[in-house]
C-alpha cells in the first residue's frame, strides 16, 4: 500500500504537471556523448549526485527502483530537514533517457513529486533536468511561503553543477 501524500502520481514522467502546485523546471548541460550520458545516469540512479551535493541519503536499495523508499535530508546539525519519499517511476536508457521520479510521503515538508533525469540529445549533448510540482505540507513550509520555490530552484541548480563535476571527473 502506497503512502504517497498526493494523487497525481507519475505526472513528472508523462506530464502535464498538475494545477494547484508550484512548478519547477530546471535544465542544464552536463556533458557530451554516450560515455557522459552513462556516467550521469549512473550518478543519478545510484544516489551519488544527491550525496555529492551535500545531502544525506538513506535508500532501501542501491539504485532507484519503483516502490523503493528514500529519505533525503539537508541542513546542518539540529537544523536538518528530512524528506521521506517513494520512487514512483524509473527510466533506464529508454529513448535516450535515464532517471527517476519520487513522490512525497507523510512527514515530508512538501506534497508532490520531483524527477531527476538525463537525456541524450540527437546532437550528442547530455542534458540534466529537474522537474517538480509541490505545495506546502507543513506549517514551516507554509510560513516560508515564497522562499520555498527559491530554495528548490537553488538546490536544482546545485544538483546540476554537482552532476557536471561528476561527469567531468569520470
Amino acid at each position: 500500500m502506497s503512502t504517497l501524500t498526493y494523487p497525481e502520481v507519475g505526472a513528472t514522467r508523462l506530464g502535464p504537471l498538475p494545477r494547484g502546485y508550484h512548478h519547477l523546471h530546471h535544465s542544464t548541460r552536463v556533458g557530451r556523448g554516450a560515455a557522459d550520458f552513462a556516467a550521469a545516469g549512473a550518478a543519478i540512479a545510484e544516489w551519488r549526485m544527491h550525496r555529492a551535493s551535500g545531502a544525506r541519503v538513506e535508500a532501501s536499495a542501491r539504485r532507484a527502483e519503483p516502490g523503493g523508499d528514500v529519505r533525503v535530508s539537508l541542513g546542518l546539525g539540529p537544523l536538518r530537514f528530512t524528506a521521506p519519499c517513494e520512487v514512483v517511476w524509473t527510466a533506464y536508457g529508454e529513448d535516450g533517457r535515464t532517471g527517476f521520479g519520487y513522490g512525497t510521503q507523510a512527514g515530508h515538508p512538501e506534497r508532490g513529486e520531483e524527477c531527476f533525469v538525463v537525456d541524450l540529445a540527437d546532437d550528442g549533448t547530455v542534458w540534466f533536468t529537474v522537474l517538480a510540482f509541490s505545495r506546502p505540507a507543513s506549517w514551516y513550509t507554509r510560513l516560508a511561503g515564497p522562499l520555498v520555490p527559491v530554495v528548490q530552484h537553488w538546490y536544482a541548480r546545485r544538483l546540476g553543477r554537482t552532476l557536471r563535476r561528476i561527469v567531468a571527473a569520470g
